[in-house]
């Protein structure tokens, strides 16, 4: 792609009031996207884990999370141009590259997520987790069959996010959590695990997650070096919603855990902690808060691996068409596989892991020696840098354990 050549040109104007909308859509989209099955499964397990001193985990990561979303929102933003087009610019084909390992650990990722809708129907309404999954499925297209789909989206993952914070909430409030003891390990945890930190940076902030929010943004028409403060207080606001969300299901959770109820750790800690603090009330909530992260993760991951294989100039009824085809390959491919949906899962955090170290290498090295050419001259605070890259290496070592984890379950 030419570097004379400006996507933001291509994309319409916003309103103040559009600018608004378009923002809190992304940053959601964003939040959505990170708080998926697979979420909801690594909190379970670490708050069974670590108990309270799971609290330390949970703030550390929050920090590295943002720190590498105010890179990637800052970076695409000023530039007008997705992850893979500034790949192009910085080295051709590298951005096909990017984009060929974000659409395919999308592609996993959406698979695992499918089977998550159709857990969350079965402990919400009692539905076959293959039929729930299929039905998860085709809500979701129905987000981009509307005319306007781009308003839909927004809208859609706006509703669900909220949904889950209150019902998270309910169940936070019912299970009685020790909130002190939680608090006390913000800053002094009893129990560090840095393999438990860089576990939940991989799943929030990794693989296509990491464009989700921002790629919306640039979609919608909001990029430039005057919108810089709206990008960043965008992306902090997104993580910060995802954080939220991670520490209510964390005290929903520990109320249960600190009590020394034996959980069975064959089946989801999260919605056993779920039953034993609400009850009957606590398993269908637990079940539409798995459907609301699976439905919004399918939409996400469909949304952000097709813009990275459309260009700006790719029309709006192509883009759509392409993410219904993506939904509907990744519901067959869950219907045909024989594996357990868990399996999947952890397959696909796996393969998200592989992806943050070199997309977010490509935008550093962007800001760090092309911000003259490629962010029209901008001005890169030297301090965001400086965590960017020191979060850069932080990805290194999440990539590395991914691969170590793709081998451990093929060979299983």
């Amino acid at each position: 792609m030419a570097e004379n050549f400006n996507p933001a040109d291509a994309r319409p104007q916003r309103s103040v009031k559009g600018r608004r909308s378009a923002l809190i859509g992304s940053l959601f989209l964003m939040a959505t996207s990170a708080i998926g099955p697979g979420f909801i499964t690594q909190t379970g397990q670490f708050t069974y884990q670590l108990g309270a001193a799971f609290a330390f985990a949970i703030l550390v990561s929050i920090i590295i999370d943002i720190a590498v979303q105010l890179n990637v929102w800052r970076v695409i933003g000023v530039s007008g141009r997705k992850a893979q087009e500034l790949a192009n610019a910085v080295l051709p084909g590298l951005g096909m590259f990017l984009a060929v390992l974000v659409a395919l650990g999308g592609f996993v990722f959406n698979v695992g997520n499918v089977a998550g809708g159709g857990l969350g129907m079965d402990s919400m309404l009692g539905l076959d987790p293959k039929l729930g999954g299929i039905l998860t499925a085709v809500l979701a297209i129905a987000v981009f069959v509307s005319r306007k789909a781009g308003m839909a989206l927004d809208r859609v993952v706006v509703v669900l996010g909220i949904i889950m914070i209150l019902a998270t909430a309910y169940v936070a409030v019912v299970s009685n959590p020790p909130v002190g003891e939680a608090m006390r390990n913000f800053v002094m945890p009893e129990t560090v695990d840095f393999a438990v930190i860089t576990t939940l940076v991989g799943g929030t902030v990794g693989g296509y997650i990491t464009y989700a929010g921002a790629h919306r943004m640039i979609d919608a028409g909001v990029s430039g070096v005057e919108s810089v403060t709206d990008i960043a207080r965008s992306s902090v606001t997104g993580i910060i919603i995802t954080g939220v969300m991670r520490f209510l299901l964390f005290l929903a959770i520990l109320g249960v855990v600190a009590t020394g109820i034996e959980l069975s750790t064959e089946s989801s800690i999260a919605g056993q902690a779920f039953g034993v603090a609400a009850g009957e009330i606590g398993t269908r909530l637990f079940g539409l808060i798995l459907w609301g992260a699976a439905i919004s993760s399918v939409i996400g991951a469909a949304y952000t691996s097709v813009s990275f294989l459309t260009t700006s100039r790719t029309s709006v009824g192509v883009k759509n068409g392409l993410t219904i085809g993506f939904i509907v390959v990744s519901t067959v491919v869950f219907m045909s596989l024989g594996k357990a949906p868990a399996t999947l899962l952890i397959v696909a955090g796996a393969v998200n892991g592989l992806i943050l170290p070199v997309g977010f290498g490509v935008l550093l090295f962007v800001a760090t020696f092309r911000a003259k050419t490629l962010l029209a001259g901008y001005k890169y605070p030297v301090w965001l840098l400086v965590v960017g890259w020191a979060s850069w290496l932080l990805t290194i070592y999440l990539g590395w354990n991914s691969l170590g984890g793709i081998a451990k379950l093929w060979q299983g």
